[in-house]
């Protein structure tokens, strides 16, 4: 029981705020020890002196550790996880270029003679950062600074206005090229490009549902997103189509550039993250934002995030290597497969409510490194479809930048409304759109063909 036990003192510990690295590690090292102490003084013979035990014990549990420096190496030689730095420099540099500022206001202005048109521009304009940046907190910053204060002007109601903010900038999460599903594949250890292809199709999903969702709204309350009229200043419907054209097709470029190399097996994931690097600085020389210094800042941000990444990966190898040893991946097969009904179905919806849950207090990162790699096994053993179950568990993280109270997104956007807007509004605005991913993430769980894909291996 001691790995359980060593389970949930973590969670507990991430929930009241310790340092996530940290705490992976520190939990498995006192535990691990502890451990070693615990199996000496179970086999110990009778009248054994305490200072023997004592030890033995303390050697016992440091040699649990023995195998440390070699996984460590193997972290660092991983393929998979170089693009990892790639794409989070390529999306920060792209923040910076003002991409999201110069799509926002085309496509706001070419949809706003549609009800709930600004609305829908900017779940499609989310859809675009997405695959072009991947960088959430960005996103939805963006869209709140700029979009946010034209919807409440023209008088959208706040709520739809807040969650469907903070929805779109979550897209990233599911929508190639995603930082979660780089974390998957090596965390499955499946092709990167595997879960990049299959996460297209629930991905768009989303997008639709997100759309007729608003469409919807709008045509059963119409006063919840009113027509914009027309801004003659903009010139013609023609132009402001050529305008939009224009400002869409560099980051459609860049999209085709980074994910069709991937898709025709032209380049692998780490090596489409360098083009899209390249192709991100290009697009800053093209909006005139291109200068050492932004690079030199977007460089260091991304150096900081991914120090982030893999401290986090380093301490959860420690607590997974840790609680695999105290025979907790065991206790958690066993009370998986004994769950009632089928059991693969059993397994799954278990899974995914409990990271659904889980998803309310701890981030995307803990939840890959740690509850992941011990759902594995299990998920083997029943002979359940690696890549499906990869693409299910993203889009339930996905569903965690929403959820309150800790979703990041309801904190970017709230970071950056107005004085006028109030946490509660973005909670109730963001309350339609989880049960919208619920819904579609059912969708793929139990209708996988619909969108090419298998639940059996």
């Amino acid at each position: 029981m001691i790995g359980i036990v060593m389970f949930f003192t973590a969670l507990f510990m991430l929930i009241i705020g310790f340092p996530v690295a940290f705490t992976f590690a520190a939990v498995s090292v006192f535990f691990g020890i502890f451990a070693g102490f615990l199996e000496v003084f179970s086999y110990s013979e009778e009248g054994t002196a305490l200072a023997q035990l004592l030890s033995e014990g303390w050697a016992e549990g440091i040699a649990m550790f023995d195998y440390m420096p070699f996984r460590i190496f193997a972290i660092q030689q991983s393929t998979i996880l170089m693009a990892i730095p790639m794409f989070i420099f390529m999306g920060i540099v792209l923040q910076k270029t003002g991409l999201a500022e110069k799509l926002l206001e085309s496509m706001g202005f070419l949809f706003g003679e549609i009800r709930g048109g600004v609305a829908i521009s900017t779940v499609l304009v989310g859809t675009l950062l997405a695959a072009s940046t991947g960088v959430v907190g960005a996103s939805v910053v963006a869209m709140g600074v700029i979009s946010l204060p034209v919807m409440l002007k023209y008088k959208y109601n706040t709520e739809l206005a807040t969650g469907t903010i903070c929805a779109s900038g979550t897209l990233g999460q599911i929508i190639p090229p995603s930082i979660v599903l780089i974390i998957l594949g090596d965390v499955f250890q499946v092709p990167v490009g595997d879960l990049f292809a299959s996460a297209v199709g629930p991905g768009l999903a989303l997008v639709c549902a997100y759309i007729v969702f608003i469409l919807v709204v709008s045509f059963i309350k119409k006063d919840m997103a009113p027509v914009i009229p027309a801004d003659p200043s903009r010139g013609s419907k023609k132009k402001q189509v050529i305008r939009a054209l224009i400002d869409i097709i560099p980051s459609l470029t860049l999209i085709i550039l980074v994910l069709g190399s991937i898709f025709a097996g032209v380049a692998t994931p780490t090596e489409s993250a360098a083009v899209g690097c390249i192709g991100a600085i290009v697009l800053a020389a093209l909006y005139k934002t291109f200068s050492i210094k932004m690079v030199k800042e977007a460089a260091l941000e991304s150096v900081k995030i991914t120090s982030m990444v893999f401290g986090i990966l380093i301490g959860a190898t420690a607590f997974s290597m840790v609680f695999s040893y105290t025979g907790g991946e065991e206790i958690v097969e066993h009370a998986m497969m004994s769950l009632p009904g089928d059991d693969k179905w059993g397994f799954v919806i278990f899974t995914m409510l409990a990271i659904l849950i889980l998803g309310f207090f701890i981030d995307f990162i803990e939840i890959s490194y740690i509850i992941v790699p011990i759902l594995i096994p299990v998920a083997e053993t029943l002979g359940i479809n690696p890549v499906w179950f990869a693409i299910l568990i993203a889009m339930n993280l996905q569903t965690s930048f929403l959820t309150p109270p800790f979703g990041f997104s309801l904190f970017y956007l709230k970071g950056c409304a107005p004085a006028g807007v109030t946490t509660s509004q973005i909670y109730k605005g963001v309350l339609p759109f989880i049960i919208i991913q619920v819904i579609v993430l059912g969708l793929v769980a139990f209708y996988p063909e619909i969108f090419g894909m298998s639940a059996d291996i």
